[in-house]
């Protein structure tokens, strides 16, 4: 068994290994021989204290990753998110490496944002609005720069100073940016992004514009929901796993045809269309699979071996 610590594996992030490894996932979890198990979600002592195990394989990889949320943590100046990967020898049984993750799942869970928004999003989409301001926000907003001319971010935050110090970070990465009512960010945005522990919708859907592509981030747990289920009616509609998704993404709250929800991956293998047109809107909900981490290890294992 080899290791690579938080340290190391933080280092040899980026957006770009990120993306590649989102992209590759996402139509891995569509192929035949792929296997996305339920997810277990448990907590600790304190029931605030949560953390969750999502496994999967396929005919080439085979593993599972634990990540965990300590809200105390902010009190003793330590993250509060923390994730480790495991890849397993399928050949044996055995675990083959343990990666810790913490900062490489916020860039996975961005990349798979970025790779649904450049094959859903317009072309000339240019203004983002943000819901959230903490941990996963900057990723998300610098993931979806890369792929799409933001010229503008609204930032939606529910601590005015939070907001504004948010929105300072991303001018100093090249973003014009600046916090926003609700009504007002969705009004003008091409993109939004939802990534909030919200348990009720963020926005009104009458507030979105024909046109517009809504990727919820933070919904990954039963009871979760930032969107507004009238969106729903509107829009049309995609994610990671539809048989996730209506268990512990925001598809959860949608009432109708679950036959309308397509998986990301068959569009991105171009078995299912993406956007009709231009007026359209699009919804990407994306819950989280253990796919994401596998296939961004294995991506990180390469570069640790290189360096050697």
């Amino acid at each position: 068994m080899r290791f690579i610590s938080e340290e190391q594996s933080a280092a040899l992030i980026t957006h770009e290994i990120a993306f590649e490894a989102a992209h590759e996932a996402l139509i891995a979890a569509v192929a035949d021989g792929t296997n996305a198990f339920p997810a277990v979600l448990a907590h600790g002592t304190r029931p605030t204290d949560r953390f969750s195990i999502k496994a999967g394989s396929t005919t080439e990889i085979a593993g599972l990753k634990m990540g965990s949320y300590w809200p105390g943590n902010s009190d003793l100046g330590v993250p509060r998110h923390n994730s480790v990967i495991l890849l397993i020898d399928q050949s044996v049984g055995r675990v083959e490496w343990v990666i810790e993750a913490g900062k490489v799942n916020a860039y996975r869970t961005a990349a798979a944002d970025a790779v649904a928004a450049d094959a859903l999003a317009r072309n000339d989409a240019a203004t983002l609005a943000i819901f959230g301001s903490g941990h996963q926000a900057l990723f998300e907003c610098l993931a979806i720069a890369r792929i799409r001319p933001i010229t503008a971010v609204s930032i939606v935050a529910r601590d005015a100073t939070k907001g504004g110090a948010f929105a300072e970070v991303l001018r100093s990465h090249g973003l014009a940016a600046e916090t926003a009512s609700a009504e007002a960010a969705c009004e003008r945005a091409d993109i939004i992004v939802t990534a909030t522990a919200s348990r009720a919708p963020l926005f009104d859907s009458a507030w979105i514009r024909p046109g517009t592509h809504v990727a919820s981030m933070g919904s990954d747990g039963p009871g979760k929901q930032e969107l507004p289920p009238a969106l729903f009616d509107r829009a049309e509609l995609f994610c990671d796993l539809p048989k996730q998704s209506v268990v512990m993404g925001d598809l959860q709250h949608f009432g109708g045809d679950r036959a309308r929800i397509v998986a990301i991956g068959d569009v991105l293998s171009d078995r299912s269309a993406g956007r009709s047109d231009d007026a359209a809107i699009t919804v990407f909900d994306s819950s989280g699979i253990a796919l994401q981490d596998l296939y961004v290890a294995r991506r990180l294992v390469s570069a640790f071996e290189a360096k050697d």
